[in-house]
């Protein structure tokens, strides 16, 4: 598979999605659009099954993708769950396991950067449980707009059953990195030595 460097629609769409952060902070807090900005979050969880499916389906996988895709989901993930405990529609128990899940992923990533290990692809585990999460999350802010009747029971359920999806996704998805981590940083070590072995 050619890899297709920065200038990919998958990657422009990850970028948008980064762009379009402050703009849901700012319907959500500065001018209290709660419907627009739960139909914006809604469209940026939605669009990164979008990106995926484009860079897969024209090939235009790119490593840079791989690298800006998850990062742009985290920032996303982390910056709506915040900003929903603050509004005070998640609660907070969620947010706390959803933020202590990405604290253990973003710890371990340094640390193996820092140790020399070889990258690791992000698993279907772990962009699953995001993806779920990213469902329920402006499911917690419909709930809140939505007047009492069966629309709000539909989606109150729909919220939680994602909410139990991504969050137990996720925390297998960390389990399932462990060991694929451990034998990350054994091919970075000896990657290293062969390096070193060669050039001496």
């Amino acid at each position: 598979m050619t890899d297709r460097g920065l200038f990919t629609v998958p990657n422009a769409i990850s970028i948008v999605r980064l762009l379009c952060i402050p703009l849901f902070l700012w319907l959500l807090f500065g001018v209290e659009e709660r419907m627009a900005a739960f139909a914006l979050l809604a469209g940026l969880g939605a669009t990164d099954w979008v990106d995926g499916w484009i860079a897969r389906r024209f090939d235009q996988v790119s490593t840079v993708g791989k690298i800006l895709d998850p990062v742009a989901d985290r920032i996303l993930l982390l910056t709506a769950v915040i900003a929903l405990m603050v509004d005070g529609v998640v609660p907070t128990w969620v947010g706390v396991l959803v933020l202590v899940r990405e604290a253990i992923v973003s710890a371990a990533t340094l640390a193996l950067a820092l140790a020399g290990a070889a990258r690791i692809d992000v698993k279907w585990a772990g962009k699953a449980g995001t993806f779920a999460l990213m469902f329920a999350l402006p499911g917690f802010l419909l709930i809140d707009v939505l007047d009492p009747g069966t629309g709000r029971d539909v989606a109150e359920v729909a919220t939680w059953i994602a909410t139990a999806g991504g969050l137990v996704l996720g925390y297998i998805a960390v389990a399932q990195y462990v060991p694929i981590a451990r034998n990350a940083l054994r091919s970075g070590r000896q990657t290293r030595a062969d390096t070193t072995g060669v050039a001496a």
